[in-house]
């Protein structure tokens, strides 16, 4: 029976200034790309022993998102900002709304900014 470790948690925040329509989506697609961009997960080869391409399906990935409206979220187009694993999300309320400048021009229905966290967790199956 095989059990997942925890290998790295990855804390990310994204934003979304117009044209949103309430919708989280790109803000949390933000928020996770800011979570992983800045890492080399190279512990999965040089611990983990992940050597062949396959090996990396043995990385599961949990994301968890704080949105200040968590029900338009489009969970599928949020996950597949992550490029590898077996991935699972979570959508609580949270995150930030905080006041910018509304053009319509670019879609805008209000002066709204969406700001979205994300808590990305990698773990390993043993």
């Amino acid at each position: 029976m095989s059990e997942d470790r925890r290998f790295i948690v990855q804390i990310g925040a994204g934003t979304d200034q117009h044209g949103h329509n309430n919708d989280c989506t790109n803000a949390a697609i933000k928020a996770i790309k800011n979570a992983i961009s800045n890492n080399c997960l190279c512990g999965l080869s040089e611990i983990c022993n992940f050597r062949e391409p396959k090996d990396i399906n043995r990385m599961v990935v949990h994301v968890k998102i704080g949105a200040p409206y968590p029900d338009n979220i489009d969970e599928e187009k949020v996950l597949n900002a992550i490029p590898f694993g077996e991935k699972t999300i979570e959508v609580v309320r949270g995150g930030l709304l905080a006041e910018g400048v509304m053009i319509k021009e670019l879609g805008d229905i209000s002066d709204q900014i969406i700001i979205c966290n994300a808590a990305v967790t990698v773990s390993v199956k043993i």
